[in-house]
Protein backbone atom coordinates (compact mmCIF):
# COMPACT_ATOMS: atom_id res chain seq x y z
CA UNK A 1 0.00 0.00 0.00
CA UNK A 2 2.79 2.26 0.90
CA UNK A 3 4.44 1.49 -3.09
CA UNK A 4 0.97 2.38 -4.39
CA UNK A 5 0.88 5.31 -2.70
CA UNK A 6 4.34 6.02 -3.60
CA UNK A 7 4.00 5.59 -7.10
CA UNK A 8 0.83 7.61 -7.66
CA UNK A 9 2.55 11.23 -8.18
CA UNK A 10 4.56 9.34 -11.07
CA UNK A 11 1.56 7.95 -12.49
CA UNK A 12 -0.01 11.46 -12.54
CA UNK A 13 2.98 13.19 -13.58
CA UNK A 14 3.48 10.50 -16.62
CA UNK A 15 -0.63 11.13 -17.12
CA UNK A 16 -0.49 14.41 -17.65
CA UNK A 17 2.68 14.62 -19.77
CA UNK A 18 0.76 12.20 -22.29
CA UNK A 19 -2.34 14.48 -22.03
CA UNK A 20 -0.34 17.41 -22.75
CA UNK A 21 1.34 15.46 -25.82
CA UNK A 22 -2.02 14.39 -27.56
CA UNK A 23 -3.25 18.17 -26.94
CA UNK A 24 -0.09 19.47 -28.69
CA UNK A 25 -0.09 16.88 -31.86
CA UNK A 26 -4.14 17.59 -31.78
CA UNK A 27 -3.74 21.36 -32.15
CA UNK A 28 -0.97 21.08 -34.62
CA UNK A 29 -3.04 19.36 -36.86
CA UNK A 30 -5.71 21.66 -36.58
CA UNK A 31 -2.78 24.40 -37.36
CA UNK A 32 -1.88 22.58 -40.67
CA UNK A 33 -5.64 22.54 -41.68
CA UNK A 34 -6.37 25.68 -41.00
CA UNK A 35 -3.04 26.60 -43.09
CA UNK A 36 -4.11 24.14 -45.92
CA UNK A 37 -7.47 26.15 -46.02
CA UNK A 38 -6.14 30.02 -46.16
CA UNK A 39 -5.26 31.40 -49.55
CA UNK A 40 -1.22 31.56 -50.05
CA UNK A 41 0.07 34.79 -48.48
CA UNK A 42 0.92 37.45 -51.20
CA UNK A 43 2.23 40.53 -49.10
CA UNK A 44 2.57 42.78 -52.67
CA UNK A 45 -1.20 42.35 -53.36
CA UNK A 46 -2.96 46.26 -52.34
CA UNK A 47 -6.22 45.98 -50.94
CA UNK A 48 -7.11 48.96 -52.84
CA UNK A 49 -6.42 46.90 -56.51
CA UNK A 50 -8.57 44.24 -55.34
CA UNK A 51 -11.39 44.88 -57.53
CA UNK A 52 -14.72 44.38 -55.35
CA UNK A 53 -17.64 43.91 -57.45
CA UNK A 54 -18.79 40.59 -56.30
CA UNK A 55 -18.37 41.53 -52.23
CA UNK A 56 -22.16 42.61 -51.43
CA UNK A 57 -22.71 45.65 -49.80
CA UNK A 58 -23.97 45.98 -46.10
CA UNK A 59 -27.56 44.91 -45.14
CA UNK A 60 -27.93 48.48 -45.05
CA UNK A 61 -28.58 48.31 -48.57
CA UNK A 62 -32.00 47.07 -49.96
CA UNK A 63 -32.12 45.30 -53.55
CA UNK A 64 -35.00 46.31 -55.08
CA UNK A 65 -34.47 49.99 -53.25
CA UNK A 66 -34.28 52.77 -56.09
CA UNK A 67 -30.51 53.24 -56.95
CA UNK A 68 -30.77 56.91 -57.85
CA UNK A 69 -31.96 56.54 -61.56
CA UNK A 70 -34.64 57.77 -63.83
CA UNK A 71 -37.49 54.64 -63.88
CA UNK A 72 -37.53 55.44 -67.31
CA UNK A 73 -34.81 57.16 -69.30
CA UNK A 74 -35.67 58.53 -72.43
CA UNK A 75 -34.38 57.70 -75.65
CA UNK A 76 -33.24 59.98 -78.08
CA UNK A 77 -32.86 58.97 -82.28
CA UNK A 78 -28.95 58.54 -82.64
CA UNK A 79 -26.97 58.92 -85.87
CA UNK A 80 -23.26 57.44 -85.91
CA UNK A 81 -20.33 58.12 -88.45
CA UNK A 82 -20.62 56.44 -91.38
CA UNK A 83 -17.45 56.51 -93.14
CA UNK A 84 -16.57 54.73 -96.82
CA UNK A 85 -14.12 51.99 -96.45
CA UNK A 86 -11.13 53.75 -97.53
CA UNK A 87 -11.48 56.13 -94.76
CA UNK A 88 -12.34 53.74 -92.04
CA UNK A 89 -9.26 51.74 -93.18
CA UNK A 90 -6.81 55.10 -93.70
CA UNK A 91 -8.47 56.08 -90.05
CA UNK A 92 -7.95 53.15 -88.07
CA UNK A 93 -4.36 53.27 -89.31
CA UNK A 94 -3.96 56.40 -88.37
CA UNK A 95 -5.20 56.00 -84.77
CA UNK A 96 -2.83 52.74 -84.65
CA UNK A 97 0.37 54.37 -85.72
CA UNK A 98 -0.78 57.49 -83.16
CA UNK A 99 -0.99 55.12 -80.07
CA UNK A 100 2.01 52.70 -81.21
CA UNK A 101 4.02 55.77 -79.81
CA UNK A 102 3.12 55.75 -77.15
CA UNK A 103 5.84 54.35 -74.10
CA UNK A 104 6.20 54.73 -70.41
CA UNK A 105 8.03 57.80 -69.83
CA UNK A 106 9.77 57.89 -66.49
CA UNK A 107 11.76 61.52 -67.64
CA UNK A 108 9.13 64.13 -67.45
CA UNK A 109 10.24 68.24 -67.48
CA UNK A 110 8.69 70.67 -65.41
CA UNK A 111 7.75 72.85 -68.60
CA UNK A 112 4.25 73.86 -68.11
CA UNK A 113 1.09 72.61 -69.57
CA UNK A 114 -2.35 74.27 -70.59
CA UNK A 115 -5.06 73.37 -67.96
CA UNK A 116 -7.48 73.54 -70.54
CA UNK A 117 -5.82 70.13 -71.86
CA UNK A 118 -5.98 68.47 -68.42
CA UNK A 119 -9.71 69.39 -68.35
CA UNK A 120 -10.20 68.10 -71.91
CA UNK A 121 -8.63 64.68 -71.46
CA UNK A 122 -10.26 63.89 -68.51
CA UNK A 123 -13.90 65.06 -70.44
CA UNK A 124 -12.60 62.78 -72.74
CA UNK A 125 -11.61 59.94 -70.40
CA UNK A 126 -15.60 60.59 -68.21
CA UNK A 127 -17.13 59.58 -71.48
CA UNK A 128 -16.52 56.08 -70.64
CA UNK A 129 -18.91 53.40 -70.45
CA UNK A 130 -19.54 52.38 -67.07
CA UNK A 131 -22.21 49.20 -65.50
CA UNK A 132 -25.30 51.24 -65.16
CA UNK A 133 -24.27 54.36 -66.41
CA UNK A 134 -22.60 54.45 -62.34
CA UNK A 135 -19.52 56.79 -63.41
CA UNK A 136 -17.50 55.27 -60.68
CA UNK A 137 -14.88 57.23 -60.89
CA UNK A 138 -13.10 60.41 -59.59
CA UNK A 139 -9.70 62.03 -61.17
CA UNK A 140 -8.39 63.94 -59.04
CA UNK A 141 -5.68 66.83 -60.25
CA UNK A 142 -2.33 67.47 -58.19
CA UNK A 143 -0.50 70.53 -59.66
CA UNK A 144 0.30 71.89 -56.19
CA UNK A 145 4.33 71.55 -55.52
CA UNK A 146 3.96 70.73 -51.94
CA UNK A 147 0.80 68.41 -52.12
CA UNK A 148 3.09 66.45 -55.36
CA UNK A 149 6.48 66.04 -52.87
CA UNK A 150 4.16 64.97 -50.39
CA UNK A 151 2.46 62.80 -52.64
CA UNK A 152 6.68 61.69 -53.68
CA UNK A 153 7.15 61.04 -50.04
CA UNK A 154 4.24 58.33 -49.38
CA UNK A 155 5.27 56.80 -52.77
CA UNK A 156 8.65 56.16 -52.32
CA UNK A 157 8.60 54.97 -49.05
CA UNK A 158 6.17 52.12 -49.93
CA UNK A 159 7.90 51.58 -52.68
CA UNK A 160 11.22 50.73 -50.89
CA UNK A 161 9.46 48.47 -49.06
CA UNK A 162 7.76 47.03 -51.97
CA UNK A 163 11.26 46.58 -53.60
CA UNK A 164 13.50 45.20 -50.57
CA UNK A 165 10.33 43.32 -48.92
CA UNK A 166 6.76 42.74 -50.45
CA UNK A 167 7.48 42.04 -54.30
CA UNK A 168 9.55 39.15 -54.07
CA UNK A 169 12.82 38.61 -56.41
CA UNK A 170 11.48 37.57 -58.94
CA UNK A 171 9.30 40.65 -59.78
CA UNK A 172 12.50 42.83 -58.69
CA UNK A 173 14.89 40.69 -61.26
CA UNK A 174 12.17 41.52 -63.85
CA UNK A 175 12.13 45.18 -63.62
CA UNK A 176 16.09 45.35 -63.55
CA UNK A 177 16.26 45.63 -67.15
CA UNK A 178 13.71 48.20 -67.18
CA UNK A 179 15.82 49.67 -64.47
CA UNK A 180 12.94 51.13 -62.59
CA UNK A 181 13.10 51.61 -58.70
CA UNK A 182 11.02 53.20 -56.07
CA UNK A 183 13.02 56.78 -56.90
CA UNK A 184 10.08 58.58 -58.35
CA UNK A 185 11.39 61.90 -59.25
CA UNK A 186 8.67 62.66 -61.81
CA UNK A 187 6.12 63.37 -59.12
CA UNK A 188 8.01 66.35 -58.20
CA UNK A 189 8.79 67.45 -61.53
CA UNK A 190 5.65 67.03 -63.78
CA UNK A 191 3.60 69.62 -63.93
CA UNK A 192 0.14 67.59 -63.09
CA UNK A 193 -0.62 64.10 -61.23
CA UNK A 194 -3.56 62.55 -61.64
CA UNK A 195 -4.87 60.29 -59.33
CA UNK A 196 -7.94 57.90 -60.49
CA UNK A 197 -9.96 56.82 -57.95
CA UNK A 198 -12.40 54.16 -58.13
CA UNK A 199 -15.63 54.35 -56.10
CA UNK A 200 -16.38 51.09 -54.92
CA UNK A 201 -20.20 52.44 -53.85
CA UNK A 202 -21.87 55.52 -53.94
CA UNK A 203 -24.69 57.30 -51.98
CA UNK A 204 -28.07 57.49 -52.28
CA UNK A 205 -30.24 60.93 -50.84
CA UNK A 206 -31.42 58.85 -48.18
CA UNK A 207 -27.83 58.19 -47.24
CA UNK A 208 -27.65 54.44 -47.81
CA UNK A 209 -24.92 53.04 -50.20
CA UNK A 210 -25.47 52.88 -53.65
CA UNK A 211 -24.22 50.22 -55.83
CA UNK A 212 -21.58 50.64 -58.15
CA UNK A 213 -21.79 47.91 -60.89
CA UNK A 214 -18.12 46.13 -62.26
CA UNK A 215 -16.79 49.65 -61.04
CA UNK A 216 -13.10 48.07 -61.42
CA UNK A 217 -13.75 47.65 -65.21
CA UNK A 218 -15.38 50.66 -65.51
CA UNK A 219 -12.65 53.13 -63.98
CA UNK A 220 -10.11 50.62 -65.97
CA UNK A 221 -11.62 51.49 -69.49
CA UNK A 222 -11.58 55.45 -68.54
CA UNK A 223 -8.09 55.08 -67.74
CA UNK A 224 -7.37 53.42 -71.36
CA UNK A 225 -9.63 56.19 -72.60
CA UNK A 226 -7.56 58.81 -71.24
CA UNK A 227 -4.11 57.35 -72.06
CA UNK A 228 -5.66 57.56 -75.64
CA UNK A 229 -6.01 61.30 -75.41
CA UNK A 230 -2.86 62.02 -73.46
CA UNK A 231 -1.34 61.10 -76.90
CA UNK A 232 -3.30 62.17 -78.77
CA UNK A 233 -2.13 65.80 -77.63
CA UNK A 234 1.35 65.15 -76.85
CA UNK A 235 1.60 64.13 -73.28
CA UNK A 236 3.37 61.43 -71.78
CA UNK A 237 3.27 59.53 -68.59
CA UNK A 238 3.63 56.36 -66.85
CA UNK A 239 0.74 53.96 -65.43
CA UNK A 240 2.38 53.63 -61.51
CA UNK A 241 0.24 51.31 -58.83
CA UNK A 242 1.76 52.81 -56.14
CA UNK A 243 1.42 49.86 -53.92
CA UNK A 244 0.21 50.17 -50.47
CA UNK A 245 -0.10 54.04 -50.79
CA UNK A 246 -3.93 54.32 -51.02
CA UNK A 247 -4.96 54.75 -47.90
CA UNK A 248 -2.47 57.29 -46.93
CA UNK A 249 -2.75 59.16 -50.43
CA UNK A 250 -6.40 59.03 -49.71
CA UNK A 251 -6.27 61.05 -46.67
CA UNK A 252 -3.64 63.54 -47.92
CA UNK A 253 -6.05 64.40 -50.58
CA UNK A 254 -9.33 64.12 -48.28
CA UNK A 255 -11.13 61.69 -50.30
CA UNK A 256 -13.62 59.66 -48.79
CA UNK A 257 -13.69 56.31 -47.56
CA UNK A 258 -15.57 55.02 -50.89
CA UNK A 259 -12.88 55.96 -53.05
CA UNK A 260 -9.54 53.83 -53.61
CA UNK A 261 -6.79 54.70 -55.38
CA UNK A 262 -6.34 52.53 -58.65
CA UNK A 263 -3.44 54.62 -60.57
CA UNK A 264 -1.39 57.54 -60.77
CA UNK A 265 -0.33 59.10 -63.52
CA UNK A 266 2.45 61.67 -63.79
CA UNK A 267 1.61 63.88 -67.14
CA UNK A 268 4.25 66.49 -68.66
CA UNK A 269 6.12 66.53 -71.87
CA UNK A 270 9.53 64.48 -71.79
CA UNK A 271 12.84 65.78 -70.67
CA UNK A 272 14.94 66.75 -73.23
CA UNK A 273 17.54 63.98 -72.60
CA UNK A 274 14.57 61.18 -71.53
CA UNK A 275 14.91 57.84 -72.67
CA UNK A 276 12.74 54.27 -72.92
CA UNK A 277 13.36 50.66 -72.94
CA UNK A 278 13.86 50.03 -76.41
CA UNK A 279 10.64 47.16 -76.22
CA UNK A 280 8.79 45.98 -79.14
CA UNK A 281 5.12 44.44 -78.99
CA UNK A 282 3.85 41.27 -79.56
CA UNK A 283 2.54 41.40 -83.48
CA UNK A 284 -0.91 40.98 -84.63
CA UNK A 285 -1.22 37.21 -84.62
CA UNK A 286 -0.17 36.78 -80.82
CA UNK A 287 -3.01 38.80 -79.84
CA UNK A 288 -5.70 38.40 -81.94
CA UNK A 289 -7.84 35.06 -82.63
CA UNK A 290 -10.32 34.84 -85.26
CA UNK A 291 -13.21 32.48 -85.37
Amino acid sequence: MALFSSLTPVFLAIICVLIGVIMKKTNGEKEKRDRKSQHPSRPWVDEDLKDGTDHPLEEEEDDEEWQGLEENVAHIPFTGEHYSEAEMIKRSQTFYELLNKRRSVRFLSDEPVPREVIDNVIRTAGTSPSGAHTEPWTFVVVQDPYLKHKIREIVEEEEEINYKKRMGDRWVNDLKRLRTNWIKEYLDTAPYLILIFKQVYGRLPNGKKKTHYYNEISVSIACGILLAALQNVGLYTVTSTPLNCGPQLRVLLQRPANEKLLLLLPVGYPKKDATVPALTRKPLEDIMVVM
